[in-house]
């Protein structure tokens, strides 16, 4: 079965109001029109997500939202994951091992420098995602969990200066 795997760094994120927490913290002008950029971009491809993972903090949740608005899924069926939040490149791996085989394409939504991590182990050539990058992997796989024993048959990043 073909597996699709999207990992989305969130958009630019503001630095304005120094007194909020990091997980307060907004999307900047940038990425509040850099993420609707980028979901257009995979709705142009096709791309149908089956299950939109986020981040439980304020920018990568509007990033997913933003998205997903793109993609014609309800933001309503976001789910945030805790584990995508200060995590690492297995922590995050651990996330799609668990995701149910009923599902075949999946956009994660967090942040760095765990997502470029987890990207570079599956492509080598991807060695940095700038904000709002999308790493998109396509695998030949019989189940999520298997991913680690293959390698993509397409992987592809892009982001919003990129074209």
């Amino acid at each position: 079965m073909r597996r699709t795997l999207i990992l989305v760094r969130h958009g630019k994120s503001s630095w304005k109001d120094a007194s909020l927490s990091d997980r307060a913290r907004p999307l900047a002008a940038r990425g509040l029109r850099d993420a609707p950029l980028m979901g257009a971009r995979l709705a142009h491809l096709g791309v149908k997500p089956d299950l939109i993972l986020s981040s439980p903090v304020c920018r990568a949740l509007t990033t997913a939202r933003l998205l997903a608005a793109e993609l014609g899924y309800s933001p309503n069926r976001i789910a945030i994951d805790e584990g995508l939040y200060e995590s690492d490149a297995g922590t995050l791996l651990g996330v799609v091992w668990a995701l149910s085989d009923d599902l075949a394409c999946v956009l994660l939504v967090g942040h760095d420098p765990a997502f470029t991590d987890l990207a570079h182990g599956f492509s080598s050539g991807i060695t940095r995602m700038p904000t709002c990058a999308v790493a998109r992997f396509i695998f030949d796989a019989p189940s999520w969990s298997a991913l680690p024993s293959c390698s993509p048959v397409v992987a592809v990043l892009d982001f919003p200066k990129k074209r």
